[in-house]
């Protein structure tokens, strides 16, 4: 989390939001081997806690159940040059959003991790759309069963949120709307968009 109290965003709703949105993070945890990251789905269940899941021979699987973990979920990010500036003796820096979740982590049983997945697929299926969505009940039980056995589903119950926005809110409006404009013309257009949204 940035240490400027300027880039805070703690609206939870916002922050739920973003996740359900990006539905994809970084799992830490440091562990007897060192620490380590994991990069998975995620799904926020609306009751303050996300769900997610990890390959059985990951190397954080033996140790995550029970553990105080950290996701962060990233959102979109840009350079910011100094031309983008009125003034330009400014120096260079990075635009972000960016929102850690800490808390405690517990395995799911069969029946969860099952409910997760279908709720992943039914997700992403409907947001590409078309007449042929992709159903879980395609997949033969047999080879259900055996894809099943190589994940294990876990459970982090949010107990602290630490957001950064990096909006530029630390500049004038007028220099925030020529950094959202640069950004937009450089191809970042999600980030210049929540600029003009979200910084005051």
């Amino acid at each position: 989390m940035h240490p400027n109290p300027a880039f805070r965003h703690d609206d939870p709703a916002l922050l739920e939001a973003l996740v359900d949105e990006i539905g994809f993070g970084m799992l830490f945890l440091t562990t007897p081997d060192g620490p380590r990251v994991a990069h998975t789905p995620l799904l926020a269940t609306g009751d303050g806690a996300v769900q997610f899941h990890l390959a059985r021979g990951n190397a954080l699987a033996k140790y995550i159940d029970g553990a105080m973990a950290l996701i962060v979920v990233n959102g979109p990010e840009g350079y910011v040059s100094p031309r983008f500036y009125a003034d330009q003796t400014n120096v260079p820096t990075w635009n972000y959003i960016s929102v850690e979740l800490e808390g405690r982590v517990r395995r799911m049983d069969s029946n969860g991790l099952l409910g997760f997945l279908q709720a992943v697929s039914e997700k992403y299926e409907a947001q590409l759309g078309g007449e042929e969505r992709w159903t879980m009940d395609r997949v033969p039980e047999p080879k259900m069963r055996k894809l099943l056995s190589g994940i294990i589903g876990f459970e982090l119950e949010i107990q602290a949120r630490r957001p950064t926005f990096k909006l530029s809110q630390n500049k004038s409006e007028e220099e925030r709307n020529r950094v959202a404009t640069g950004l937009h013309a450089a191809g970042s257009v999600a980030l210049a968009t929540l600029m003009r949204q979200l910084a005051p």
